[in-house]
């Protein structure tokens, strides 16, 4: 018995079952439970060694000569492991027998010399049985220096096999386009006569012509190959016509291979298939060396780019997305005008992307600009975003309902499962993820797609779309990579050479176009030898022709046939023709003797003659060649050629967030214990003056905590600029606050702000734009007063900006934006008001302190900061100052009563306390109000109060006003704020 370790250059397939065992093994490593998972992997990947080995004692099989017959070393000691050193003559006589066998002499080192019989073919005695073949393993083990690395053959055995996936079938050749399998396919229903004009013949019939002859793998790998070559939705151009279910946009599965039915279409015979017959391409051995196959089929068109591929090998992956012929066809004929003519300057990239801006998808669809694509085409490595086609509709419902806004969903992206699509839009409403769908249902049917999603009432459609564009696969994006088979030169035409490599756009139509240069040449060398035989037999015929009474009688003098050809091919006879054209001649009949045939005769030679010249030039000249080329783009694209169905969109960037919001008005609640929520104004109707509102806020703590602060209105679109009463301002957009319930508390700062929570929130300003010609006024509880440019505060940072700086136990607490023509009016906790030009209020840095804004007697603090317009004219704008006490008592005082003073002065008397509740009442706020505002009244217990100002009287600044809102006993107002008039419903 003895071992041949056989390391031959062709991949070993029959050690793939091995690396399935052993990737099993650590399959099983890695998911099952700790306490089985190493005794079974390591007993899988033991069993998966011995399979392996066991048989390599037996025999050794040996490929030799072109058909890859079998042969095995023949061994007539089998119970014994003799050992011999003289291993050189060993090698030497096995190479005699197998050229292919190239094992180092250091491999052989359990061969005997002695014990070698010679090499035979193998025969069922030569196998051994499963007995002796232990018995042999054993024996084996048992001797010395028979260890075996794991590792190295591992490492082999797995490179051997990753070879073999990406070469023989998980990439694509650049030439044709196609894989292994999908080119068996086509040339098998090509053998097998399935042209276009042909009946349907049962796709199991196709898949077991393909697995007996050229595809020794599974079935369904086959007959999934097929399908896919005949669906619409997958690819552009159908190489094969199906007849029967072949699977649906819904990932419905084809019916089983017995049912359905298959044939050729015209594109695949007409640029794939019409030359094989004319020597294109190289013919090589099937797996068992009894069939022939193409190397690579003679393809007239790039279907790498027409219809796209992808796959996954060992350690790469490739995903080309589909293309438009039409666009492609002209690309291709830019490129060879620039070949033809020297004086044509190449064909730049971005004139290249001009003519192909993009992928087409069979699913039509729509991709956003053009960036995605450019990068793909440049780098062979880029994303395509894809946007689902849809339309508003208002659709009719049942009887004596009104008709729904609904959007209609008519094309989807390329691969986008519809039934999966359909299931996530039902998941995301039921978890109420996506608002504003009524009903979903799916209206498609054979001529197309159509999903109709109807709308709530109060639903925004552009709303929802941007919402289901960010949340589900109706926008997604095609992630492309560009690999491929490809020669390591152009002049390499050997398929052995081919090497995985990533290409660009440009290098894949000129990878096709010197392949298609070739092949016409290899196509116009047959076609001229073919061409010069013919006219070579007509020359014969004429010459016999034009003795035609001599050969008669020639032939008829000869006792057999041999014997009258010799006589024709005889030097110093009457015709001496060659071997071709006496059997051409010897083959005529009596009817074709007349002149008429030799009139027929000279005129094809004069045919013969014009097309062995155009062959010759086709051979010689280039540009000939690419005349050629251009002919057959042009044919191809008439026969073909289609409209784009992708449409390419301008880029409107991606979908954010506020894409999705509708830019509604809301009313933001902050309450000293640090909590915010966001609330819709609608949730507040307008109520009378006097009453006691609707609770705005959780009163389930009676503490301070739960206090309201600030109450303030603002679009959904707007930025919040928070600041924090240790003067350090925060960003927030107006959508990002947590909406909840009337009673709700709210949700804590620090978790939609990065705030600490001893940092407390103490005025919130909406701000539309950041404005350079606008600056935000700063007012302190102390009084220091300071003005900054707005946009000094856009790029607000995670850990916030720093505002203003202040002094001991001093609080940031107003913030406002203003102009250069506005007027400041502050005013204290008991009732003194002053007010200044915004203008004599000099701009000062982001950081500074500021000024004093008015002087403050004993015990007052400020109450309140506000905006108002300059003076001059004040009255006639319809403009008040509303003061509001916090035990509930308010009035309207018009703003010209106020006169603009100088900064820093005491002020003037703004409100008057009622003598009941003069020890405890105090100023809460001062609003600028107009007659059609209406205003929200908030308590620190969260009770509000929607009211019209005109409601409220207007009275002198000395009067005590009226009741504009009962309180509890125990609870005070804190806040007013005034939504804007074209804001309330």
């Amino acid at each position: 018995m003895a071992i041949a370790a056989n390391r031959d250059p062709l991949p070993s397939f029959e050690k793939i079952p091995v690396i399935h065992s052993l990737s099993f093994g650590i399959f099983l490593a890695a998911t099952m439970k700790t306490e089985y998972r190493f005794s079974l992997s390591l007993a899988i990947c033991i069993i998966a060694l011995c399979n392996y080995y066991t048989p390599a004692i037996a025999f050794r099989q040996i490929p030799i000569g072109p058909k890859a017959q079998t042969v095995h070393l023949k061994i007539q000691n089998k119970h014994s492991l003799p050992f011999s050193n003289n291993v050189q003559d060993t090698n030497q006589r096995i190479r005699k027998w197998n050229p292919l066998w190239s094992t180092p002499d250091e491999d052989l080192e359990f061969i005997n010399e002695d014990n070698i019989d010679g090499i035979s073919y193998a025969t069922k005695e030569d196998f051994e049985s499963e007995a002796d073949i232990a018995q042999a393993a054993n024996q084996m083990a048992a001797a010395p220096n028979t260890s075996i690395e794991l590792q190295t053959e591992v490492e082999n055995s797995f490179l051997q096999y990753a070879l073999s996936i990406i070469l023989g079938r998980a990439l694509p050749d650049a030439r044709d386009g196609l894989k292994p399998v999908h080119r068996r396919i086509l040339y098998a229903m090509h053998q097998l006569n399935l042209s276009p004009n042909s009946s349907h013949r049962k796709c199991a019939r196709v898949v077991g012509e393909v697995l007996g002859k050229y595809h020794p793998h599974g079935d369904m790998a086959v007959y999934d190959a097929l399908v896919r070559m005949a669906q619409e939705f997958t690819t552009n151009y159908r190489l094969i016509d199906g007849h029967g279910n072949f699977g649906s946009v819904d990932a419905d599965p084809a019916a089983a291979m017995r049912y359905t039915e298959c044939r050729l279409t015209q594109l695949a015979t007409r640029a794939l298939l019409s030359d094989l017959s004319e020597n294109t391409v190289d013919m090589l051995a099937n797996f068992d060396g009894n069939e022939m196959e193409p190397a690579v089929l003679p393809a007239k068109l790039p279907l790498l780019l027409l219809n796209g591929s992808s796959g996954i090998a060992v350690g790469m992956a490739t995903n080309i997305p589909p293309h438009n012929l039409r666009e492609i066809m002209n690309a291709c004929k830019a490129i060879v005008a620039s070949r033809v003519d020297p004086e044509n300057k190449a064909i730049s990239d971005d004139q290249l992307y001009t003519i192909v801006p993009g992928p087409d998808f069979p699913t039509a669809a729509s991709i956003m600009g053009t960036d995605g694509s450019k990068k793909l085409y440049s780098t062979g490595n880029g994303g395509v975003v894809m946007r689902a086609v849809t339309q508003i509709e208002k659709v009719a419902r049942s009887s004596g309902q009104s008709s729904r806004t609904a959007i209609i969903v008519t094309e989807l992206p390329y691969q986008v499962n519809k039934a999966a699509l359909l299931e996530k839009i039902a998941a995301l409403v039921n978890d109420k993820k996506l608002d504003g769908i009524a009903d979903l249902r799916d209206e498609s049917d054979r001529d197309g797609i159509r999903v109709v999603l109807e709308l709530k009432r109060d639903a925004v459609a552009a709303i929802v779309l941007n919402n289901l564009y960010k949340k589900t696969p109706l926008q997604t994006s095609f992630s492309g990579n560009f690999l491929a088979l490809m020669s390591p030169s152009d002049d390499d035409e050997d398929s052995e050479s081919l090497t995985p490599q990533r290409f660009t756009l440009r290098e894949a139509l000129d990878c096709f176009l010197n392949f298609r240069f070739k092949t016409i040449r290899r196509k116009s060398a047959n076609q001229l030898q073919k061409v010069e035989k013919r006219a070579h037999i007509v020359d014969g015929l004429i010459i016999a022709l034009n003795k035609v009474d001599q050969v008669i009688e020639l032939i008829r003098a000869a006792p057999d046939q041999a014997s009258a050809k010799e006589a024709l091919m005889d030097e110093n006879g009457i015709v001496n023709l060659s071997s071709e054209q006496a059997d051409s001649v010897l083959r005529l009949q009596l009817g074709q003797l007349t002149r008429l045939n030799q009139g027929k005769l000279e005129s094809e030679k004069e045919e013969l003659l014009v097309q062995q010249k155009e062959l010759t030039r086709l051979l010689e000249v280039d540009d000939a060649v690419y005349e050629v080329m251009v002919e057959e783009f042009d044919e191809m694209d008439e026969k073909f050629g289609v409209e784009r169905k992708t449409r390419i969109l301008k880029e409107d960037g991606e979908v954010n967030d506020i894409d999705m919001i509708k830019n509604s008005r809301s009313v933001i609640v902050v309450t000293r214990g640090g909590y915010i929520k966001r609330m819709p104004l609608q949730t507040f109707e307008s109520q009378g003056r006097g009453t006691r509102g609707k609770r705005g806020t959780s009163s389930s703590d009676s503490s301070s905590n739960d206090e309201v602060s600030q109450v303030i209105t603002c679009n959904d679109h707007d930025t919040l600029l928070m600041i924090t009463q240790n003067g350090v301002a925060y960003g927030l957009p107006a959508y990002q606050v947590p909406v909840a319930g009337r009673t709700a508390k709210g949700t804590a700062i620090p978790s939609v702000l990065p705030v600490s929570s001893d940092q407390v929130v103490t005025a919130v300003l909406p701000v539309t734009e950041f404005s350079k010609d606008e600056y935000i006024v700063l007012a302190t509880e102390q009084g220091w007063i300071k003005k900054t440019s707005l946009d000094a505060f856009a790029k607000t940072t995670s850990r916030g900006l720093t505002i203003a700086s202040l002094s001991e136990g001093d609080r940031l607490l107003w913030c406002h934006p203003c102009k250069d023509g506005d007027d400041i009016l502050i005013g204290s906790t008991r009732g003194m008001a002053t007010r200044f030009e915004a203008a004599n209020l000099r701009p000062t840095g982001r950081t500074s302190r500021g000024v004093l804004s008015m002087k403050l007697r004993e015990g007052d603090t400020i109450a309140d900061m506000n905006v108002l317009g300059g003076a001059t004219g004040s009255s006639d704008k319809g403009e008040y100052v509303l003061c509001v006490t916090s035990q509930g008592y308010g009035k309207r005082v018009l703003t010209n009563e106020f006169r603009a003073t100088a900064r820093g002065r005491v002020g003037v008397i703004a409100i008057k306390f009622k003598p009941s509740v003069k020890d405890i009442d105090k100023v809460s706020c001062f609003c600028i109000v107009r007659e059609d505002d209406e205003i929200l009244v908030n308590t620190a217990k969260g009770v509000m109060v929607r009211q019209q100002v005109s409601k409220i009287p207007s009275q002198s600044r000395s009067a005590t006003g009226v009741v504009v809102q009962k309180v509890d006993e125990g609870d005070h107002i804190t806040s007013v704020s005034v939504p804007k008039g074209e804001e309330i419903e």
